[in-house]
């Protein structure tokens, strides 16, 4: 493994803060600014159901490029409870847009528009079903380079895609992820320690796919009174024990994990970013991954959680590094 040390993201002042980061990043004000700046992605984009095999359906937003002139396509894969329009992933795909790039917003299972396409609950094991999506659109846009981005839970999945996908037939040229979810035991006790802001957030928007679900399964489904769980852990472990194939919490999280040998299967070039300041992803799990030799890491001074704002309203770092990573592979670099 290479790690890129002489690249960083070192912002100075309040927007260096990572509470500020990773909260402006999703804030209200900006979701509203960059649904202006990607206007021509979202016109462009159409409706695409994916089978996944196994009787699963996925949905993806498709943006090609008009005419036949695009530099490639980008599959980009949003976080937990995120959805396509999520303002991280929004931004990314706008710019590989604008750049020419054919852009697929994939969605995982109960996210986005999504809820019922499949009675069964989405969690985050559910690898299997996003490998035979990503797979069914290497068949449908055989165009190349065809590459794989993903956020957070997003870039666990990608990363986990990334190690199946020569076993699968996937014909990765690139792979870039941001903050991915690495150990998430780990990531589970920093929200428990951290701000309290980070586990209302993501529980208030679990309790809202909860009920989209329960209304539209009812005779599946009766989660009863929502807010009676304590903490993620506390609702976690419910749903894990009432809702899942595992015996338990430990191994549930286990199963996601992309620390040890999760990673030695990856083929193509990929790019990890990582924040040493992310409040809801400890980057002190790094050292714990595997260390195939196309698997390169930079990880920052700063960018809290998918952050990376030089400034409150302006173009994330990520993108230009997004656009030169998957660009290498259009340049046959």
């Amino acid at each position: 493994m290479t790690t890129e040390a002489t690249r960083d993201f070192a912002p100075t002042g309040l927007i260096a803060n990572p509470h500020v980061q990773s909260i402006l990043v999703s804030s209200p004000l900006r979701r509203v600014l960059l649904r202006r700046r990607a206007a021509p992605v979202l016109a462009a984009s159409r409706n695409l159901l994916l089978d996944c095999g196994e009787g699963v359906r996925l949905h993806a937003w498709h943006a090609p490029q008009p005419g036949a002139g695009a530099r490639g396509i980008a599959i980009l894969i949003h976080g937990w409870e995120g959805a396509g329009d999520s303002s991280y992933l929004l931004s990314a795909s706008m710019s590989m847009y604008a750049a020419g790039w054919d852009v697929v917003r994939l969605h995982l299972r109960d996210h986005g528009p999504s809820h019922h396409l499949n009675e069964d609950l989405f969690h985050s094991n559910r690898i299997r079903e996003v490998v035979g999506g990503v797979a069914r659109l290497a068949e449908l846009f055989p165009q190349r380079p065809f590459c794989l981005g993903g956020f957070s839970l997003g870039g666990n999945f990608a990363l986990r895609v990334a190690a199946r996908a020569q076993a699968a037939g996937i014909p990765l040229d690139r792979v870039m992820v941001v903050c991915p979810v690495l150990d998430p035991a780990s990531t589970l006790d920093a929200m428990e320690r951290g701000p309290r802001v980070y586990e209302r957030y993501f529980m208030m928007k679990w309790r809202r796919s909860l009920r989209i679900k329960a209304k539209l399964f009812p005779q599946r489904y009766d989660f009863g009174d929502l807010k009676r769980f304590r903490g993620l852990r506390d609702m976690t472990d419910d749903f894990v024990c009432d809702y899942s194939e595992y015996p338990d919490l430990a191994s549930y999280l286990a199963g996601y994990a992309v620390t040890g040998d999760a990673l030695a299967g990856i083929t193509a070039p990929t790019l990890l970013v990582a924040a040493h300041d992310d409040p809801v992803i400890p980057a002190r799990d790094l050292p714990r991954l595997a260390r195939p030799e196309p698997l390169q890491i930079i990880a920052t001074t700063r960018g809290g959680h998918c952050g990376f704002l030089p400034s409150a309203f302006g173009h994330s770092w990520i993108d230009g590094l997004m656009r030169e990573w998957f660009g290498a592979a259009a340049a046959g670099a």
